[in-house]
């Protein structure tokens, strides 16, 4: 069977599963049964008791043939999607993790795996993903690791996606041993960057994502393997869900664990009553919970706790880049951005100018002796302990890092194209006194099932394809072919002068590229939900890019039909090259079937008039210059 990469930790537990059900009818040998366990055991399972009484569930993984009087560092990885599988009669060399804690070990560190309070085989409830209880228990992990007779008494966490959340979040215990943490493509703004970017919900990644980490939450493995009647018993014989604690012989302690879970709250069903981040979410009636299940509401702790950190993202990862550069400008904490054309997890290479099959750069042996490095000068003895502020970005089309300590970077100038008529897109202010585009909402319009949104939900690589018989189905202004190669590297903005034939509604704006050809490459987007419209001036949790929205009930702003108003937000940020020849190309649409929950919710379909007009002249921002590439970039 041809097996699919997947980067999400959700997905990649899936995708083994999977694999070994194939296996285990007849694909493949089945793995062979453990032989004699070695006298020094590498890997512990147990449970470390919080201050309420709730057990925690660790792996710890030590290099093999430790001797007692030496000292490591050790690392953290924090998760939600089981921190191990319990695999029938596996010899250590096929179980969960083995691979990560090797070059760990290799590396000279101790690793360290968590269910998080819970989850996995963690006892506990989960009220909202990152709760203060959640974030408390890895404060008291390290206050574990640090009082074993193996810690040099410095702790670093890292981890992708949830796990990469889980490792800013440690940082807000200001606990002294931990020193560096590596946050790699994970959600600084769980609310704004990824659940409903824009105050629009991505049901997409929500309805799958809360759907599968309820089964792991009842330790549903066949559930998750989509594996029924004889496929799901010859599953149970090879794994048979979360790896129990080693004292945990008869597996009542995991009945125990996983009955408490039945408490938790369905992200899913909470999500859609919930439109503003201070509305009550979950059947425990959370408020705030906007703020308080991301690193983004944390930020003071966070600073304080001077940890250095190591970043990286993807421009087409959700929107976590914004999160990303938000962050670098907020805090002083050292950090070490990279920012390339990644899916989400650096499993896939995302340029859209590239083929899909592009080998990932660096690879992942790469990426791994980089975050072993960021770690060795910060917990070794001999660690240098600095770390460069500093970022490095990719550009799209270009094929080349750029290296910045500033954002946005030094260079570019905002260029305005507006809204032309015949569906032009031109950089003259326009001159008629009357001027406007109608355009009805087709709820059919989609970016597909592999967009950026996808992949955090376990997707893997970001193809848009060839965006051109979409574009039919939207309201789009195209530019003259560019007299010059330019590069647009930061933060688009949209300022949309439209009347609507409904109260609410959705505004996805869509920045694009155009080939001498007719095809249509997608580089960014940005959306905005109407009732959510309404700009303040009350200071923001972390620096943005464009008007700021509190996003809260008291500040709704429903649009009054027929009437126009301004509306203007920023796109997610991007760099890419733009080749002479080739033209820009901005595109809007009211929906994104598949991905975004339809807006208005009762089905109604809005009739759109945008202006565009010498009083009321849509636009679009752009930060650009002009630039020479080697080879005139990636493409012919």
């Amino acid at each position: 069977m041809q097996k699919r990469h997947r980067t999400s930790g959700l997905n990649a537990v899936i995708g083994v599963l999977v694999a070994t059900l194939v296996a285990a009818c007849g694909g493949e040998e089945a793995p062979p049964r453990a032989g004699e366990a070695a006298p020094m055991k590498r890997n512990q399972a147990l449970y470390v008791e919080m201050r309420d009484g709730v057990r925690i569930a660790i792996d710890v993984w030590l290099p093999e043939g430790l001797e007692r009087r030496q000292r490591l560092p050790t690392v953290m990885r924090a998760t939600r999607y089981w921190r191990a599988q319990a695999r029938v009669d596996a010899p250590l060399e096929q179980v969960s993790n083995y691979a990560e804690a090797g070059r760990f070990n290799d590396a000279g560190y101790a690793l360290v795996i968590v269910d998080a309070r819970g989850s996995g085989a963690s006892f506990g409830e989960r009220r909202f993903e990152l709760a203060e209880e959640e974030v408390r228990d890895y404060g008291e992990i390290v206050d574990w690791i640090i009082a074993q007779p193996w810690s040099n008494g410095r702790v670093g966490a890292y981890g992708v996606s949830y796990a990469g959340n889980t490792a800013e979040m440690l940082t807000v215990n200001n606990h002294p041993a931990v020193k560096a943490v590596a946050p790699l493509f994970n959600d600084f703004d769980n609310f704004g960057h990824l659940v409903f970017p824009g105050g629009v919900l991505d049901i997409g990644f929500l309805e799958g994502w809360s759907r599968s980490v309820a089964m792991m939450d009842q330790n549903d493995i066949c559930g998750l393997a989509d594996a029924t009647d004889d496929e799901c018993n010859d599953l149970l014989d090879i794994v048979t869900g979360v790896k129990p604690v080693d004292a945990d012989t008869s597996g009542l302690l995991l009945i125990q664990a996983v009955a408490e879970h039945a408490a938790n709250t369905v992200p899913f069903e909470s999500a859609l009553e919930y439109s503003f981040r201070d509305d009550p979410f979950g059947p425990f009636g959370e408020t705030n919970v906007g703020h308080r299940r991301s690193p983004s509401g944390h930020l003071p702790q966070i600073e304080a706790s001077g940890a250095a950190m190591f970043i990286r993202v993807g421009w087409q990862d959700a929107a976590t880049v914004n999160g990303t550069l938000g962050r670098y400008n907020t805090i002083d904490n050292p950090q070490q951005v990279y920012i390339g054309a990644w899916d989400h997890g650096a499993g896939n290479d995302t340029d859209p100018f590239l083929p899909v099959d592009t080998p990932v750069s660096p690879d992942a042996a790469e990426q791994f002796a980089g975050l072993v490095e960021f770690f060795d000068a910060h917990l070794k003895e001999d660690g240098t302990g600095v770390t460069p502020t500093e970022i490095n970005y990719y550009t799209m089309g270009a094929g080349e890092w750029t290296r910045t300590d500033v954002w946005p970077p030094d260079g570019f100038e905002t260029r305005s194209w507006f809204f032309g008529s015949e569906g032009r897109l031109v950089e003259e202010w326009p001159s008629s006194p009357d001027a406007s585009d109608s355009y009805t909402v087709d709820f059919t319009a989609t970016t597909g099932s592999q967009n950026r949104w996808a992949t955090n939900g376990g997707a893997g690589d970001v193809i848009y394809g060839d965006r051109a018989q979409e574009d039919a189905k939207l309201l789009t202004y195209t530019s003259a072919p560019m007299a010059a190669d330019v590069e647009i590297t930061g933060h688009p903005v949209v300022t949309l002068h439209v009347a609507s034939t409904e109260t609410d509604g959705a505004f996805i704006v869509y920045l694009e590229d155009v080939a001498p050809d007719g095809t249509v490459a997608y580089l960014t987007e940005g959306q905005l939900r109407a009732i959510t419209r309404r700009v303040t001036d009350d200071p923001p949790l972390y620096r943005k890019y464009g008007p700021h929205r509190s996003e809260l009930r008291a500040d709704a702003h429903p649009l009054v039909p027929g009437q126009v108003a301004e509306i203007e937000f920023d796109l997610w940020a991007t760099s890419a090259l733009i080749l002479e020849g080739h033209r820009i190309r901005v595109a809007i649409a009211g929906a994104d079937d598949g991905t975004f929950l339809r807006y208005p919710r009762d089905g109604s379909v809005p009739v759109l008039t945008v202006h565009r007009d010498v009083s009321r002249p849509s636009r679009i921002d752009l930060p650009m210059r002009e630039r020479q590439v080697s080879g005139r970039g990636l493409r012919p």
